[in-house]
């Protein structure tokens, strides 16, 4: 496609130099791709530069000038692997803009996405962070993440291929439609590379574990009119386990110590106080020798009597998948003359990967085989060898199933993108550019879970009739003889498979889009032309999500029916959308621009969204040459996640503190007595037990609407010295959101209490509104007083609704430096700095809106910093980087001494991370790097409020795999 060059720049020297490095290849002390083009930059005749214009993430309208109206951060090739990052997805986690409170991946071994990564911009959610392939949309990963929300798991996108990537921050759905809200990340592939570059990576860590290694191959060539690249990549890397981490390999490493209790792993609790023991003991202890098989260890406890259980089984987990995948790429253009081209892309990426939870946990809460008279599901059963109401809890060991990835789940994953166009150009003043473009993604995940009916026969046995809790006969309670002898005696590994399953998930998604493009210069106003772009989208989503069948609880219990999991339901469903939009440039004087955009889409699925009508203004003002001051107002929407609206029935088991009983001191409280959250939070507590959260799709949610402002400035300062900042604020309204459990459980216990955790008044009456709502959506069972069953919840409903209102706003700000000495090299400095000014948010129309900045229970830092140095010289290269997360609230969010005497605050102190690399070019063909990842082997945010195992949240920032190394050799021929 001819392209023009006809506008001059005469910018500072460092926003050519940002222009430049958009255009020309990254420059880096290791050897990289010749590029077959000629360099973009020209001098003329009386010195000015002349660039050729491109399209930057954030407008369609080409343009020479990088920074626009809204902030865009620019990461090349070369700075994601001077960093010391492998993957694009593990360099996205460390931006500024970012948060890691919506970190998936390995560190949620037990989460819904363990195999995917997400970016989240401005903490709203990754659904709200659109990310674009070479700015089309690619397929959504098929399993939803956190069990709810469509995303796009950057994992997937091979690093072989990858140039650069945009990010814009702020809405911009008036040039992208949907999800625009927090900003666009745009993955820049590779276009223009001449010759063949082979590159070996390999690594290990310094604790053990997650020895890896990664081949690329990429190439490119070119004739008088064609041009074509292609990459092969193949990555494998080992898994890392709790046990390889000292402090995550016993319990008693945690924060309590050596007055950490074993965990319950071999135990029959007692449902109600009889002779033979008080409520929530241990009805059968096996005695030494049988503990001493199974390798526990024997306490006797006020709360639980005398039992044995491991200190160690947790670490048998891993905290690093295990996996590897391949991937290959190629890009073609053809000129089939100056003013019409023709080109296309293909992306296959395979992936397999592996997550353990090292154990298999079986016990009597969720097993459907056991039911009262009446048919409900009970945990309890009465035992004539206990004299009464048993509860049973077993956790089989890594020995017991055959080994830690006995109990490993298999991930296999398939995607790929194509696209083919044409572009060209209309006279001297349009260029025009029509696509199609298709992407599929196809998962399956093959869990191992126990057979319900057949490990209940196994302990148990037959049922020998109906008891009332004392024994009397014709009771509610099912009556069975626990098997001691299989009780006490570890399993084979051929008992276990004679009683376990595969459970198969499978996902698919696709997506399909149509894009027709025309841009130019519309005509000349005195201070310049007017430039303009104008777009016509269509585009077709579908999704079909598939729970193993036997998941389903509506099917009728049998042979097959799978112990303590539920379905996730099945979703299905398609969605048509068409969009048209308009974007102009508008130069007022030769100092001012303004920028206009509008966008209209139209949406043909179940939803009540139908359409949706988005706008945004910005102003580009440089009084001066090297100063840049700039704003934008911009309106965005988000249509309801696939996800939302066409699940039939989303369910899950998960572990609750019940509030209310721990704080009142009733039902499983009752033993105990009046306690604190913190006091309550601890290892075998009898208010922390399994319970149901159901959740479905909502055809009737309406899309979210949002409204975003920035405003800032660019100065070049120096010659080779920038500095940015720039306020942003964001308002959403309507978000479609589900009501956390934990929100749930502790405003439940506010409404009925009237009192805060803190013993302050709760500003809502029991009777308002707001708290029959909340109320209504946690479901308890009637029991017995005094039993464990006693007021127990059954079911919490973590509801889809539209949120009233978030409200958040920040500033960020840069700094860039350039420094080149005689004698010492070339210095270049980077430093990104994010900070959250407000955070406010209410939940519900009529609430107040709060501010949650400051709040300790919110887990996402209020400021994050990234920041790099970097050196060369000749052939020597070097980069310190590293990245700060700020301070975040405790797990108790207030000030206090665990039981251990270990004080904590309500905050704990901000987490730093470095990477340094040094690189040396060898001769013209050969180049070594070697990567120190996180050299201060710092870990995690010591906790002494946190006393459940791993003792930290990994959401708050954490990198428990520590110090790892990597050495890559490049060779270019």
């Amino acid at each position: 496609m001819a392209v023009r060059t006809n506008i001059r720049f005469t910018r500072s020297p460092l926003t050519l130099a940002l222009a430049a490095a958009m255009l020309l290849p990254a420059a880096s002390a290791m050897a990289q791709d010749q590029s077959s083009d000629k360099t973009d930059a020209t001098a003329t005749q009386d010195g000015t530069k002349t660039l050729d214009q491109v399209t930057v993430v954030g407008s369609r309208i080409k343009r020479v000038e990088i920074e626009g109206p809204a902030p865009i951060t620019v990461i090349t090739r070369a700075d994601i692997e001077r960093e010391g990052f492998q993957t694009v997805g593990d360099m996205l986690q460390t931006l500024t803009q970012n948060t890691t409170s919506s970190f998936t991946g390995d560190l949620a071994v037990s989460g819904f996405t363990p195999n995917a990564q997400v970016v989240n911009l401005r903490n709203l959610g990754p659904g709200y962070t659109l990310t674009l392939v070479n700015g089309r949309r690619p397929a959504q990963y098929p399993q939803p993440y956190n069990r709810d929300n469509n995303v796009v798991n950057v994992k997937a996108i091979p690093s072989s291929i990858v140039e650069r990537v945009e990010v814009l921050t702020g809405g911009a759905s008036a040039i992208y439609g949907s999800d625009a809200v927090a900003g666009v990340v745009n993955i820049v592939t590779r276009e223009n590379i001449d010759g063949h570059n082979l590159r070996l990576t390999v690594g290990t860590t310094s604790a053990g574990g997650g020895d890896r290694g990664k081949l690329e191959f990429s190439g490119g060539a070119s004739g008088d009119r064609w041009s074509t690249v292609y990459a092969l990549q193949y990555e494998k890397w080992d898994p890392v386990f709790a046990s390889q981490r000292d402090f995550l390999s016993d319990t008693r490493r945690g924060p309590l110590g050596s007055i950490t209790n074993p965990a319950l792993s071999l135990i029959a609790i007692r449902g109600n106080t009889r002779p033979g023991g008080a409520v929530n003991t241990n009805a059968f202890y096996p005695g030494q020798a049988a503990c001493d098989a199974f390798g526990y260890t024997t306490v006797t406890t006020a709360t639980r009597g005398t039992y044995c259980g491991s200190f160690t089984q947790p670490a048998s987990r891993s905290i690093f998948n295990a996996g590897s995948n391949y991937s290959g790429y190629i890009n073609g253009r053809f000129d089939v003359s100056d003013s019409l081209q023709f080109f296309g892309d293909f992306t296959y990426y395979h992936a397999d990967g592996k997550s353990s939870s090292g154990t298999e946990f079986w016990g009597t809460s969720g097993d459907r085989f056991l039911t009262t008279s009446s048919g409900a599901t009970t945990s309890l059963y009465y035992d004539p060898q206990a004299g009464g109401l048993l509860q049973l809890q077993r956790v089989f060991n890594p020995f017991e199933l055959g080994g830690n990835e006995a109990a490993t789940t298999l991930y296999d994953e398939n995607t790929y993108n194509a696209t083919i166009g044409a572009n060209g150009t209309l006279g001297d003043r349009f260029d025009w550019e029509v696509s199609y473009q298709t992407s599929r993604y196809e998962y399956t995940a093959d869990r191992p879970r126990l057979l319900a009916k057949a490990v209940h026969d196994y302990f148990l046995g037959p049922q020998q009739g109906w008891a009332s809790s004392t024994g009397v006969a014709g009771g509610i309670y099912p009556v069975y003889s626990l098997n001691l002898a299989r009780w006490y005696a570890p399993i084979t590994p051929e008992i276990y498979r004679s009683f376990a399953t595969r459970v198969i998930n499978r996902g698919e998604t696709s997506s399909s889009n149509f894009n027709f493009t025309l841009s130019g210069d519309l005509f000349d106003l005195p201070a310049g032309p007017l430039g303009f772009a104008a777009i016509l989208e269509s585009g077709t989503q579908e999704t079909d999500l598939k729970s193993d069948p036997r998941l389903d609880q509506l099917r009728p219990i049998d042979a097959g029916t799978v112990y303590n999991l539920t379905s996730s339901g099945r979703t299905h469903g398609t969605r048509d959308r068409y969009a048209a939009g308009v974007e102009l440039n508008v130069p007022i004087f030769s100092k001012l621009d303004m920028d206009i955009a509008a966008r209209w889409d139209k949406y043909d699925d179940i939803t009540a969204v139908d359409d949706a009508i988005t706008y945004n203004i910005g102003l580009k003002y440089r009084p001066v040459d090297s100063l840049l001051l700039r704003a934008s107002y911009a309106t965005s929407f988000r249509a309801p996640d696939m996800q939302l609206v066409y699940a039939e029935g989303a369910a899950s088991y998960s572990t609750v503190l019940d509030e209310y009983s721990c704080r009142s001191g009733t039902g499983l409280g009752l033993t105990t007595g009046p306690r604190t959250r913190t006091q309550c939070n601890v290892t075998n507590d009898p208010t922390i037990y399994q319970a149901q959260t159901l959740i479905a799709g909502n055809p009737l949610l309406k899309e979210e609407e949002g409204k975003s402002f920035t405003a800032g400035f660019v100065w070049d300062v120096a010659d080779n010295m920038s500095v940015s900042i720039d306020y942003w604020r964001i308002k959403l309204a309507d978000q479609a959101t589900q009501l956390s459990s934990a929100y749930l459980l502790e405003n439940e216990a506010n409404c009925r209490l009237g009192v805060k955790r803190d013993g302050t008044a709760f500003e809502h009456e029991a009777s308002s509104a707001y708290c029959q709502n909340i109320t209504s959506l946690i479901t308890r069972t009637v029991g017995e007083p005094g039993s464990s069953t006693d007021n127990r919840i059954s079911r919490i409903n973590s509801a889809y609704i539209n949120a009233a209102l978030t409200d958040t706003s920040g500033i960020d700000a840069s700094w860039k430096y350039s420094l080149t000495t005689d004698r010492i090299g070339k210095f270049n400095f980077d430093v990104g700095y994010s900070l959250m000014l407000t955070n406010k948010y209410k939940q519900f129309d009529t609430d107040p809106l709060v501010d949650y900045r400051n709040d300790p229970i919110i887990s996402d830092q209020r400021s994050r910093v990234r920041g790099s140095i970097g050196w060369s010289l000749n052939t020597w290269s070097a980069t310190l980087f590293g990245t700060r997360y700020g301070s975040n609230g405790s797990f108790a969010a207030v000030n206090g001494v665990n039981a251990a005497g270990g004080a904590y605050s309500s905050r704990l102190e901000p987490y730093m991370l470095y990477n340094i690399s040094l690189g040396k070019r060898i001769n013209e063909n050969l180049s070594l790097m070697g990567t120190v990842v996180n050299v201060t082997n710092n870990t995690f945010r010591p906790d002494n409020s946190n006393t459940g195992y791993p003792y930290y949240d990994y959401t708050i920032g954490a990198d428990p795999m520590g110090r790892r190394f990597t050495l890559t050799a490049e060779y270019k021929f």
